[in-house]
């Protein structure tokens, strides 16, 4: 559920030197990236980013920018979601950025598919968010703190919950670094 504006989140932008800082051509997973607009930011910044989506089109449409404008990255067309398949078993990634998306099976994979020392960037929907409109489905809702506690044993680097202004939303954001060698 990406918000209409088409310029990369927040704390993504304000955090790049934290991501380039992963070492040398650090490998991005932007899982249920949608229109890729925050992976295609890391793109244009000389990152190589893994865009996974369910929906063909955006899939495609994000492989043809990545043609058309030179970047680096490749497009993963996958269902993070369908029973019983484990899409992220055994691959290793220096960070996962997760952005208006959520499905909790799939939180501890996530953990499990970040390199000790790489980086977790997500940010989604909390239950306030129903004062604002869509989503509403408290499957899609954070509850308080419920990110903070999904990555309490990482090294909490950004931390918030709050609502947020254009557009009005209320989200959880949080940058967390994997325990173990940098």
């Amino acid at each position: 559920m990406s918000h209409s504006n088409s310029a990369a989140a927040q704390c993504l932008v304000s955090n790049l030197a934290l991501i380039k800082g992963l070492g040398h051509d650090p490998e991005v997973l932007d899982l249920a990236c949608g229109n890729g607009r925050n992976g295609l930011f890391l793109a244009r910044h000389n990152v190589f980013v893994i865009f996974a989506d369910s929906n063909e089109v955006a899939i495609q449409s994000i492989s043809e920018k990545l043609r058309g404008n030179g970047l680096k990255g490749e497009c993963w067309r996958v269902d993070f979601e369908e029973a019983g398949s484990q899409p992220l078993q055994g691959r290793l990634f220096d960070a996962v950025m997760v952005f208006n998306y959520l499905h909790r099976p799939l939180l501890n994979s996530i953990k499990q598919a970040i390199r000790p020392g790489g980086l977790i960037i997500y940010e989604t929907f909390t239950v306030k968010q129903r004062e604002f409109g869509r989503p509403g489905n408290p499957d899609f809702l954070l509850q308080p703190a419920e990110l903070r506690k999904a990555f309490g044993d990482w090294e909490i680097l950004q931390d918030f919950e709050g609502e947020m202004t254009s557009p009005r939303r209320a989200v959880a954001s949080l940058i967390a670094r994997r325990p173990g060698l940098t």
